[in-house]
């Protein structure tokens, strides 16, 4: 699912990231796609996917996993039978809950994504004099400036993001499959409706966090050129001296991302739980 995710929205997120760091640099999506192929090429577009992919695949296994273990929380904590389905609204509080402890595998891997993604503008604004071009440098950078705690500038912003953010994601998820189910069970539904009901969390989702989700942007990517403040302070000075609409560089991107890169998550998701399921119940 994660691999799907990031093979599907990658080169919208690089945009995302760009526009949420350096929004005087570019005027839209356009301008954004056009000069970083023209400065970077192609692969500009996928800088950060090894670390993407490793981010994605963490924190949906992380997820997933812990999803399950927290719809039985909840069901202890509303008294019901294990095996009695959730309603949409206690899905939504499991995902929650859940965003957490993916929290925790998700914000080292994206700190390294959103720095390589960002490194051509950091160059370019003067912020750095050389850049890191690699994972590796990347890592060792963070390592010898910050030390292993470094890995996780922005964790605050990370948790206020995921948080409220996967309440969103899926409960959107499952609102939109009951939605399709139309009283059917939800496992019969198709790859359309999957796709669909993806996508609808996925916007969900984005809608509601990203002012957060670019504080953390500038946090991780800003912290290279020098101590960064934190959550409030960096939210207040972008206010101040940007505007309110500077937390909203990128959404466009991002809107077209999460309705493809999620509707993918979630197909891939889907169907390869119930490949999996076969393959156990055939043993």
């Amino acid at each position: 699912g994660g691999t799907a995710c990031v093979v599907t929205g990658q080169p919208f997120d690089t945009a995302k990231v760009k526009m949420q760091t350096f929004p005087d640099m570019y005027k839209g999506i356009v301008d954004c796609f056009v000069k970083t192929y023209k400065q970077v090429g192609f692969r500009g577009f996928y800088k950060g996917t090894t670390p993407a992919l490793v981010a994605n695949i963490a924190e949906n296994s992380v997820l997933f996993m812990c999803y399950g273990f927290c719809q039985q929380i909840v069901r202890r904590i509303v008294g019901v039978d294990r095996k009695t389905k959730l309603s949409d609204l206690q899905n939504a509080a499991a995902g929650s809950f859940a965003s957490a402890f993916a929290t925790l595998v998700l914000c080292p891997t994206e700190l390294v994504k959103c720095r390589l993604q960002a490194m051509h503008e950091m160059q370019l604004s003067g912020k750095i004099i050389q850049g890191h071009n690699t994972v590796w440098s990347v890592v060792k950078g963070v390592i010898q400036k910050d030390g292993p705690l470094g890995f996780y500038r922005g964790l605050s912003s990370t948790l206020l993001r995921e948080v409220p953010g996967y309440f969103c994601f899926f409960g959107g998820y499952e609102l939109s499959r009951t939605f399709f189910a139309s009283g059917r069970s939800k496992d019969e539904l198709g790859p359309i409706p999957l796709l669909l009901s993806g996508g609808f969390g996925g916007s969900c989702l984005w809608i509601a966090v990203y002012p957060v989700d670019c504080v953390k942007s500038r946090i991780q990517v800003l912290s290279m050129a020098g101590k960064q403040a934190g959550f409030m302070g960096t939210f207040v000075t972008v206010v101040r001296t940007e505007g309110v609409l500077a937390l909203y560089s990128g959404l466009k991107p991002t809107m077209i991302r999460a309705f493809l890169a999620n509707g993918a998550l979630f197909l891939a998701y889907e169907y390869s739980r119930k490949l999996m399921m076969k393959q156990i119940d055939s043993y």
